[in-house]
């Protein structure tokens, strides 16, 4: 049962700030036959609505947007000609103002009672979606139960992140059409929200009482960029120039902090799952956050779920670039986190287009309006470590190091054999002091005198770190 459009826009938005943005486009004349004219009066004096499509300004925690909503008790949320003028007029007005778009979609589709003529204003709606992302403005989606046809293949898979309702049914063909035209039916539990976060083309499933928290958080990082004071600290100490075998070590114990414990001392956290065209990998970590009270776009690897057994193939690094393009977007700097022991070594990643990937990535990420640190907290194997290191600035963990490929290849192509890795690793001048005597690496954060010593310690100081390079990128 669809939740009514009034019920969503109470629990979402602060009391009394929602603005109807009543008729922003030309009055229309409504076409159609004797019994759908009827039907569309009958349906405004049962609803009180005059349309499918709820459009209006409001408040969420004190920020303003611009709500675009559907009314599925209005013929199923159907659009037709006036619904679609409604949305292409909101989009427009949010571009034109310069304000975000909440997306709450609840629809059957396109009109059937109107027509084809109406089915070809999904094109008009979805360049108005498009308009608005290029111009700089977020775009957030909350799928409603049910979100299908249409509107699923327009507005409701346009926005930059996108959640859904539990248990909703949210697919481009309804079941009992796919069942009609095709004499099957879907597998149990294929158009559900929980199985599209699965597959990562949504990123999460969020019930409506914790929607507006979840909304507000992404409102505060994005709308609030200039970055927030902080306290003085102490300065920090001086790295010491550790041996390789040290850092080999250092590098592989299991209780070593990464990405999971450093997202855990930024604040305003959001994660963000898969490329929205899915594909998904728990390998690759994506968030909105405030590092060091700066707002960026988190982009890491997890060496805790590669160690669990996930890869970083060409679908990892997709959701890498879906990062790099919503930083750009929104105009938020990009930080990355570099942690692995390597790239996916699999017939699918290479007909995946692993290499492929990995120079986009690079590409991507070089050409990047915004600023760029990139962070070498661990290991950094190959290519699939290089792909997050085209920043402006790279800061490196004492103990971290980045090599060409894994340390027992480059001994087999040096030596063949795998048995002088810490000789092969010297030669290749891996490790980070090397690094940043070489000039690819700009500072190393001590660890005193391991990370995995002084987790909580080591990871506020990094976070210090970053936080000083993006206030430098951003002011200097």
């Amino acid at each position: 049962m669809a939740i009514a459009v009034s019920a969503v826009l109470e629990a979402l938005v602060d009391p009394g700030s929602f603005e109807s943005l009543g008729q922003l486009s030309p009055p229309r004349a409504e076409v159609g036959l004797p019994d759908y004219l009827a039907r569309l009066s009958a349906t405004r004096d049962q609803t009180g609505l005059p349309e499918a499509i709820v459009t209006g300004t409001a408040l969420i925690d004190g920020y303003e947007c611009v709500v675009i909503a559907s009314a599925f008790e209005f013929l199923a949320g159907s659009i037709g000609q006036v619904a679609a003028d409604s949305i292409v007029a909101a989009y427009t007005h949010a571009t034109d103002v310069g304000l975000p778009v909440l997306a709450l979609p609840c629809s059957g589709g396109t009109r059937m009672q109107e027509g084809t003529s109406a089915f070809f204003r999904m094109i008009d709606i979805a360049e108005a979606a498009q308009r608005h992302r290029r111009s700089g403005n977020l775009s957030i989606a909350w799928m409603r139960n049910p979100t299908t046809g249409g509107v699923l293949a327009s507005w409701g898979s346009l926005g930059q992140i996108t959640f859904a309702e539990p248990g909703a049914l949210v697919g481009f063909l309804g079941p009992r059409i796919f069942e009609t035209l095709t004499g099957e039916k879907f597998p149990e539990g294929i158009q559900t929200s929980e199985s599209l976060a699965r597959a990562g083309v949504v990123d999460g499933v969020v019930a409506l009482n914790d929607l507006r928290v979840t909304v507000a958080t992404i409102l505060d990082v994005d709308i609030n960029k200039e970055p927030t004071p902080v306290a003085a600290r102490p300065d920090a100490p001086e790295p010491s120039v550790p041996s390789i075998s040290s850092c080999l070590a250092s590098t592989e114990r299991i209780n070593r902090p990464g990405f999971v414990e450093f997202i855990s001392q930024c604040t305003e956290v959001t994660e963000l799952h898969g490329t929205t065209q899915g594909e998904r990998s728990d390998m690759l970590r994506l968030a909105l956050a405030r590092i060091d009270g700066v707002s960026c776009i988190v982009v890491g690897q997890d060496r805790s779920a590669q160690a669990s057994g996930a890869s970083l193939g060409p679908s990892a690094l997709r959701q890498a670039r879906r990062g790099f393009a919503l930083a750009d977007e929104l105009g938020l700097p990009i930080v990355t986190i570099v942690d692995t022991t390597g790239a996916e070594l699999s017939v699918d990643a290479e007909l995946g287009a692993l290499a492929c990937e990995i120079a986009c990535c690079m590409a991507d990420l070089g050409a990047a309006v915004v600023p760029s640190v990139g962070v070498v907290l661990g290991r950094g194997c190959g290519g699939g470590a290089l792909a997050l290191l085209a920043t402006d600035a790279v800061i490196a963990a004492q103990h971290a190091w980045v090599s060409p490929l894994p340390l027992e290849g480059a001994s087999a192509i040096r030596f063949r054999s795998a048995n002088f890795v810490d000789k092969v690793a010297v030669d290749l001048g891996i490790d980070a002091h090397s690094l940043q005597q070489a000039g690819v690496v700009d500072l190393v954060v001590a660890e005193v005198p391991d990370a995995a010593d002084e987790p909580v310690e080591f990871i506020a100081r990094l976070i210090s770190t970053v936080g000083g390079q993006l206030r430098d990128a951003l002011h200097g």
